[in-house]
């Protein structure tokens, strides 16, 4: 995986550390028993996703590869053409 490049974009890491912070104040506010500060962690985490993707949709994330084709040999150059 790490010859892939998967997630060194901006933003990955941008959704990430964002979700990150999120799941730590969920944490700390389920040790001191408050569900409204935990909820609000829960909120920053689903923010950390959907800034994720608007940044992807701006062009800041890893372009999608074309899907390989199932059952389908790859296309080469004919001879009789």
């Amino acid at each position: 995986m790490a010859g892939s490049s998967h997630g060194h974009t901006p933003a990955a890491w941008t959704g990430v550390i964002i979700a990150f912070i999120g799941f730590c104040v969920a944490g700390a506010f389920m040790v001191m028993a408050d569900p409204l500060g935990f909820w609000a962690g829960m909120v920053v985490v689903v923010i950390g996703g959907v800034v994720g993707m608007v940044m992807r949709s701006m062009g800041l994330g890893q372009p999608k590869a074309a899907a390989p084709q199932v059952g389908r040999a790859p296309e080469t150059a004919r001879a009789d053409a």
